[in-house]
């Protein structure tokens, strides 16, 4: 199943946010930890998540700094701010306003038994 690109575009800023708050990564081992935590239905690329980490630093929401990885070589590596943590608590607040309003209408509306074919 394809994810539509509103509902991956709306749901980054938390999963780096939360990723970061489990500690500090890189953009590839990000990029797992998404298909990873989706079971593979999220399938990220460079081009979408590194556009997300700058503007997130330039928010202040993660800072950046350059690491070695464990062959040596430079890595530049992510971690979330106090500011980050903050934003990270007022998205899951939303979310789960987001997800408390859905569930009451997909009983209506669709039977999760039912595959999406």
């Amino acid at each position: 199943m394809e994810i539509d690109k509103d509902l991956v575009a709306a749901s980054a800023t938390p999963l780096v946010l939360a990723i970061l708050s489990e500690g500090q990564s890189y953009g590839y081992a990000i990029i797992k930890r998404v298909k990873e935590l989706s079971g593979g239905q999220l399938v990220w690329t460079d081009g979408m998540l590194y556009p997300l980490l700058h503007r997130l630093e330039r928010n202040g929401l993660v800072e950046a700094f350059w690491g070695n990885s464990e062959s040596g070589r430079k890595r530049r590596y992510y971690r979330i701010t106090s500011a980050g943590r903050e934003e990270l608590k007022r998205h899951q607040l939303q979310w789960k306003v987001i997800n408390e309003t859905m569930k009451g209408l997909w009983h209506l509306a669709f039977d999760p038994s039912e595959s999406l074919g």
